[in-house]
């Protein structure tokens, strides 16, 4: 285990990392989905509350910085008219689902039970944005899921008593950082579609544009 103080190297490091996304995003060359910005803001902040309440201390640090930074980015997709993802039907169904989540989560006193419904909540919320990184990564910007894994990364090593409290959503920020990596660094769907249709003739579904 490292010292706890280095969660705030941690949260600096996010900080770098969503700085770039909010400049790709004024510059509309990164296009946020608003629903999942909006709500990965509100579920961490409310995640935030619950540790602190169980007194988790300095590593609640991580968990207000992938809220409040969140919320920067939802407000500059306002700022170029280009900037944003267009918003559909999936997109409204998982942010209204996330937000019953956090509603459940809000009529519960029990701080296991909250940190759980916030981290489904922000999973939900993110459904839309890993379906467009999987059709489109060139709409998202690296910088911020990578940075983001070094930030949970970094407070996961900090860590000396695993309770829920303390590990829950790290461990959360960090699997669904990686995968959101991995989605627009790495490019996964363009390289397995176009795995899947090496090998046979392209129908008319394979020369539409995804939606």
């Amino acid at each position: 285990m490292i010292d706890r103080h280095f969660v705030i190297l941690g949260a600096l490091i996010g900080s770098i990392g969503i700085a770039f996304y909010i400049r790709d995003t004024l510059l509309g060359a990164t296009r946020p989905n608003r629903v999942t910005w909006l709500m990965w803001s509100l579920a961490p902040l409310l995640a935030f509350a619950v540790e602190v309440h169980e007194g988790v201390g300095l590593q609640s640090l991580l968990t207000f910085s992938v809220g409040f930074l969140p919320l920067l980015v939802f407000a500059a997709s306002f700022h170029n008219r280009h900037g944003y993802w267009r918003i559909g039907p999936l997109d409204y169904l998982c942010g209204v689902v996330s937000a019953a989540g956090l509603a459940v989560w809000l009529a519960t006193r029990h701080g296991t039970v909250a940190i759980a419904a916030s981290i489904a909540s922000d999973a939900l919320a993110a459904l839309p944005t890993l379906v467009k990184s999987w059709r489109d990564p060139d709409s998202e910007s690296v910088s911020a899921y990578i940075s983001s894994v070094l930030n949970a990364a970094i407070t996961l090593l900090t860590i000396r008593t695993w309770t829920t409290a303390y590990v829950a959503f790290p461990a959360y920020i960090c699997g669904i950082s990686t995968l959101e990596s991995l989605l627009t660094g790495g490019r996964l769907g363009p390289r397995l579609r176009g795995q899947r249709s090496a090998g046979r003739n392209p129908t008319a579904s394979d020369l539409r544009s995804p939606a």
